[in-house]
């Protein structure tokens, strides 16, 4: 299939407009495709599998017949094209070539749903399937799980300024766009930048602009209410073979410089959230790691993991991605890439996000933990609160503590576990129904104070009396409350009143 020419003429405004009403009439959209194509042709396709989508689509029908050219890059006949299509323009324009009686695709246009449930676009180079040939170096993916993934942990806005550090096709750009009043979107690869105007075009999006470059090297000297990458944190140990992917710095050091230059690029109070990848090497603690890419930025944060793969695992995923499962240097390829993580001491490979917020703190404190299990989405809406928890669990004292006035935060039930007719529990479990859905197993002091806590009265009176009726020393349980308190705050089981 031919690709989209490394030089091609934008998108004229009118024909964009009217593509994307077009596209909108048809139902061309997230909801429109997933109800076309039904479940089974949908999992059919997450498996590269073609034919129940193309049953799913047959005919000459608007619908059916988007989805076979843009999204399944299949031939679709010229003249029931034309009947949709401003065919000539769209082929003058780079997305479109008509061989013979027949037109096919140069670009892959999918829907996807803004922030606000509005229709977008992403236009990006044609998937690459297996058996097929393999990406080009600079071939620009579209939107998949990852993409999701970060679009869903961005927080609210508004803001003035926002920054898509390596925008690829544009798909956080479009989210940027409804928070920001003006966006600057910038990567490495020029293709790149083509295809995401393309993006913003077709989903009517004007605040975005676009800058060629590496990293920060663009916007330097410039700061931000909101930076967000999804960067080509890959690890390999050769140089960057393809742009979406990989940086060709070492190891999972674009990453750590991507924190490491957040806070000059950051207004006061300014986030930066990147999913990354980092090294889990042999006598090291990854959460030192990661640690050691935030220590002395003055921000307040959070490091997530969400999975770990061992070598083998990172290396199969990686080469499956660029097709060369079954090529004749799968197997050099693969032997070198585990030669280059047994050098390095490499035992496993996390993938997560980095949430940083500009505070200019001498104190400021950024949790690091795993999170394996399903939380609820997006994760946006409620991450400054799990930032604010985990920075003022830091910084209370215990007097500070004891003094506080705290109150058990919404969403938090507690489960009793034990035998029946018994007097006393096995285990006392708080658990979160909404947000990050932690569960945390309490004494029955902490118990106490959840059912007590509602911001009233401060923490101190609280444990006397709780001292008093179970015939426990006061001073005692004022002594060894704060610490278990403090983390319970850091997870967000307690809040501390304003």
């Amino acid at each position: 299939m031919e690709p989209v020419p490394d030089s091609f003429r934008p998108l004229p405004r009118q024909l964009g407009e009217r593509l994307r009403r077009i596209l909108i009439e048809a139902d061309y959209t997230v909801s429109g495709v997933r109800d076309r194509l039904g479940d089974t042709a949908a999992r059919a396709l997450a498996r590269e599998q073609l034919v129940p989508a193309l049953r799913a689509t047959g005919g000459e029908e608007q619908l059916g017949l988007l989805l076979r050219l843009w999204w399944l890059q299949e031939p679709v006949a010229l003249a029931a094209t034309r009947a949709i299509l401003p065919v000539a323009d769209l082929a003058a324009a780079g997305l479109l070539a008509v061989e013979g009686d027949t037109v096919r695709a140069l670009v892959h246009l999918g829907p996807w749903e803004l922030s606000d449930g509005r229709p977008g676009y992403v236009v990006s180079d044609p998937t690459v399937r297996p058996g097929h040939g393999r990406p080009r170096p600079d071939h620009v993916v579209g939107a998949g799980g990852a993409s999701g993934t970060l679009s869903r942990l961005i927080v609210d806005g508004p803001v003035e300024r926002a920054l898509d550090l390596g925008t690829g096709s544009g798909v956080q750009a479009l989210h940027l766009a409804e928070r920001a009043g003006d966006v600057c979107a910038t990567d490495v690869n020029p293709r790149a930048l083509r295809l995401a105007e393309l993006s913003f075009a077709l989903s009517g999006i004007d605040n975005v602009h676009t800058r060629e470059g590496s990293l920060y090297a663009p916007v330097e000297g410039e700061r931000f209410d909101l930076v967000v990458s999804n960067p080509p944190f890959v690890i390999t140990p050769d140089a960057a073979r393809y742009t979406y992917r990989e940086s060709g710095l070492a190891g999972d050091s674009v990453c750590a410089e991507i924190v490491r230059q957040a806070p000059a690029h950051l207004t006061d109070g300014g986030w930066c959230q990147l999913l990354a990848n980092w090294l889990h090497v042999g006598g090291e603690d990854w959460r030192d790691r990661v640690g050691s890419w935030v220590t002395g930025t003055g921000c307040s944060g959070w490091v997530v993991q969400r999975d770990v793969q061992d070598p083998a695992e990172y290396v199969e995923l990686w080469l499956r991605d660029s097709c060369e499962q079954g090529g004749p240097e799968y197997t050099r390829r693969y032997d070198a890439w585990l030669d280059y993580f047994e050098r390095e001491g490499i035992k496993g490979i996390g993938f997560g996000w980095i949430c940083l917020r500009n505070d200019a703190a001498q104190d400021a404190a950024v949790r690091v933990e795993e999170l394996r299990h399903e939380i609820e989405q997006p994760v946006g809406r409620y991450l400054p609160d799990v930032v604010d928890g985990a920075m003022t669990a830091h910084r209370l004292t215990d007097a500070a503590l004891l003094s506080a006035h705290v109150a058990l935060a919404p969403g938090v039930v507690e489960e009793r576990i034990g035998r029946p007719g018994a007097p006393d529990p096995e285990r006392i479990v708080l658990r979160q129904r909404d947000g990050l859905r932690r569960a945390a197993q309490v004494g029955t002091v902490e118990a106490a104070l959840a059912g007590v806590c509602d911001g009233t009265m401060p923490v101190g009176p609280l444990l006397d009396a709780i001292a008093e009726l179970t015939g426990q020393d006061p001073a005692a349980l004022r002594e060894r409350t704060p610490d278990v308190l403090r983390a319970l705050i850091a997870e967000g089981f307690f809040r501390v009143a304003r």
